[in-house]
């Protein structure tokens, strides 16, 4: 059995102080679903606080983005061992970071290679734009984006794996996919490259979240469906009774 796993992306949301009295309702809320996995991504100038008030209850911590080097002249960026100090997790290739900030599958692969090197576990996101969609691409841009965002990974590393597909027309417009349509990209694509990469039986334990326009009213739908383990929310992890309708529905 795949554990659910619900990670929230708050991405360029809430500071400090905004950030610890999410989280200060989100603790007690979130607390009887331990048979979900469940992730909290803050922003940078917030991990240190949200890890102070996460410790001991079990929820995971996570960052939104990473550099592939261990450390240099890289103005802005944040090394992978900076992070595991603090953090459990790392999302990877967003659609956001591949829109607006030239992330490609190269970098991507960089990205995961670096922080399974230090212990960390990768979100990595794929998912095709409406164009590509519309033109019927939707598997060959999926296979590309798995092939070679996780090129490299070896098997001892499967396990630390965590799949996002998210279309990028769902993200922030409102519009979802269909639950059957989302389960066809991760059970008839997504799975089966993770199985030509990394063999059947560690593809059929990657835990694969659908993200895009996740909310409490839609979620079920979604989990329900076999090949899905979760999401990766955006907008609806801003509010803490939404986020937990989200959790409450994985579990």
């Amino acid at each position: 059995m795949r554990k659910p796993f619900i990670a929230g992306n708050w991405k360029m949301f809430k500071n400090v102080t905004e950030a610890r009295q999410l989280v200060s309702e989100l603790v007690p809320e979130l607390a009887p679903f331990t048979s979900v996995e469940r992730v909290l991504c803050p922003p940078f100038t917030s991990l240190l606080a949200v890890r102070a008030l996460l410790e001991g209850t079990g929820i995971g911590l996570g960052a939104q983005n990473l550099h592939w080097e261990e450390s240099g002249a890289y103005t802005g960026e944040i090394a992978p061992y900076m992070l595991s100090e603090f953090c459990q997790y790392v999302i990877i290739g967003h659609s956001e970071r591949r829109a607006y900030f030239g992330e490609t599958d190269e970098t991507v692969n960089k990205k995961v290679k670096a922080a399974l090197s230090h212990d960390l576990i990768p979100i990595v996101c794929v998912g095709e734009t409406l164009v590509e969609n519309e033109a019927g691409e939707t598997a060959q841009v999926v296979k590309r984006q798995v092939e070679s965002g996780l090129a490299g990974v070896t098997l001892s590393d499967w396990s630390k794996l965590v799949v996002a597909y998210e279309p990028v027309w769902a993200i922030g417009t409102g519009k979802a996919a269909t639950a059957d349509g989302a389960n066809q990209v991760v059970g008839e694509y997504i799975r089966p490259i993770l199985a030509n990469t990394l063999g059947i039986n560690a593809a059929s334990l990657i835990r694969i979240l659908y993200g895009g326009s996740v909310k409490g009213s839609n979620a079920g739908e979604f989990f329900s469906k076999s090949d899905i383990d979760g999401a990766l929310v955006g907008g609806a992890s801003l509010k803490a009774g939404d986020f937990t309708q989200i959790v409450q529905a994985a579990g």
